[in-house]
């Protein structure tokens, strides 16, 4: 196959392969610097960092790859140049080390792959034992608050039990008192062991909604790191996959086409 030639000009073949070599080579090494800094500070036995790390690997992970594809397009333009060319050392051979960075990273997919879906299920049991706790902490200070507001209206009631009917009805008609309130102390006033079974019933009434909403409040958080959790493990689990395919492939076809 003869040289790609523009009129009257010298053969363009050489300057598309250096170019696209170029490209490729700076494209890989861009991505690959990101991931060296964007991990900083390194944690590895930590697994946030884990997770964070194996998101933006996963996430950027196929820039490398076309610019790995274009270093060996590149290298495949010499080849159908028709040009003879000398096989440097292998330690100077960047088609033989793009071939082992492509499957390196394949093999680093790979790895990510269980690693992450087993740190998702770790990280969504840490959340919802979290949930878990943050509703018994609500549940807790809902009863100490609700165990609050009966004292002081227990106490509120005793006041208004030494007033009379004429003191309520003041108090009614300065709008300290409601006339639905003034009635009900006065009927407290009739029969003074009512109270109690009043206070109570408004009490439970409060704490059985006060637990419905913190309840469905959890139910609402758990539901929500359930789904987080699914779409990570199947976004990156699956895009670590298709990855370690895609370097692996590239990686050893790089191989076999310098034997």
């Amino acid at each position: 196959m003869t040289s790609l030639k523009a009129p009257g000009s010298r053969p363009i073949t050489p300057f598309i392969s250096r170019a696209l070599k170029t490209v490729g080579v700076i494209i890989t090494l861009s991505v690959l610097l990101d991931f060296i800094v964007l991990s900083i500070p390194y944690q590895l036995l930590d697994r946030q960092w884990q997770l964070g790390f194996a998101t933006q690997v996963v996430d950027r992970g196929i820039v490398p790859l076309v610019g790995l594809a274009l270093l060996f397009t590149g290298y495949w333009v010499d080849s159908t140049s028709g040009q003879p060319r000398e096989r440097p050392a292998w330690w100077k051979n960047l088609q033989l080390w793009a071939a082992i960075l492509a499957s390196v990273m394949g093999l680093m997919y790979i790895l990510i792959f269980p690693l992450h879906l087993n740190n998702v299920r770790l990280n969504g049991a840490t959340m919802q034992e979290r949930v878990g706790k943050e509703a018994e902490q609500a549940e807790t200070k809902l009863n100490q608050q609700l165990s609050g507001a009966l004292q002081q209206q227990r106490a509120q009631i005793a006041q208004l039990l030494n007033a009379s009917d004429a003191q309520l009805d003041q108090a009614v008609q300065a709008n300290q008192l409601s006339q639905p309130e003034a009635e009900q102390i006065k009927s407290f006033k009739k029969s003074p062991e009512s109270v109690g079974p009043f206070l109570e019933k408004q009490a439970q009434t409060l704490q059985a909604k006060g637990q419905t909403e913190i309840r469905s409040r959890k139910e609402d958080a758990q539901k929500a790191a359930q789904t987080e959790s699914l779409k990570s493990g199947l976004r990156i689990g699956l895009g670590s996959l298709l990855l370690a395919v895609g370097y692996i492939i590239v990686g050893w076809t790089g191989l076999r086409v310098m034997e």
